[in-house]
C-alpha cells in the first residue's frame, strides 16, 4: 500500500469518507506506521493529529500510561495539551494485533478527557483477539486476518 501511490489514496479516502461526518477535533495516531496514515487522514478532514509515541520522543510535558507485552512492557505518551476535556477524536493505527497498545492510547486519551468515538485500523489480525481489550468499542478495521 505505500508503494503503490494509488492505492494508499484509495486507503486514505476510505478513512475520511466514513469520518468526514463525525465531527471530530482530532485523529490520534499510534507511532509510527499510524503516523503516516494518521496524518494524512487529519490533513483531508482538516482537523488536528495527535501523535502518541513511545517514552521519551515527545518534547513537551506528557502524559504516560504503560501497558503490558508478550515479552515485556512498554510506554506510550501524549502531550498533556493534546486534547481538551470533551473533544471528539479517532484512535488510528495501521494495525489492530493483540490491542494492547490501542487499549494503552485509549486511555491516555480519556485520561486527557477526550471522547474517543471510533478506533480505525487498516489490518486486524482477528485470530489474535484485540477486540476482547476493547470492549464496548466501535472498531472499523476492513481488512481482516
Amino acid at each position: 500500500i505505500l508503494r503503490d501511490p494509488a492505492l494508499f489514496h484509495l486507503a486514505v479516502d476510505l478513512f475520511v469518507q466514513r469520518l468526514r461526518s463525525r465531527d471530530l477535533a482530532a485523529i490520534a495516531a499510534i507511532e509510527a506506521r499510524g503516523f503516516i496514515f494518521g496524518g494524512a487522514i487529519a490533513d483531508r478532514l482538516c482537523i488536528g493529529f495527535v501523535p502518541v509515541r513511545k517514552q521519551g520522543k515527545l518534547p513537551s510535558r506528557t502524559l504516560s500510561r504503560s501497558y503490558d507485552l508478550e515479552y515485556g512492557q512498554a510506554t506510550l505518551e501524549v502531550h498533556v495539551d493534546a486534547l481538551r476535556a470533551g473533544e471528539r477524536v479517532v484512535v488510528l493505527d495501521d494495525l489492530l494485533a493483540t490491542g494492547g497498545t490501542i487499549a494503552a492510547t485509549v486511555a491516555l486519551l480519556e485520561e486527557l478527557g477526550a471522547r474517543v468515538v471510533e478506533i480505525d485500523c487498516l489490518i486486524e489480525l482477528a485470530f489474535l483477539h484485540g477486540r476482547d481489550r476493547l470492549p464496548g468499542r466501535d472498531i472499523f478495521a476492513p481488512l481482516q486476518f
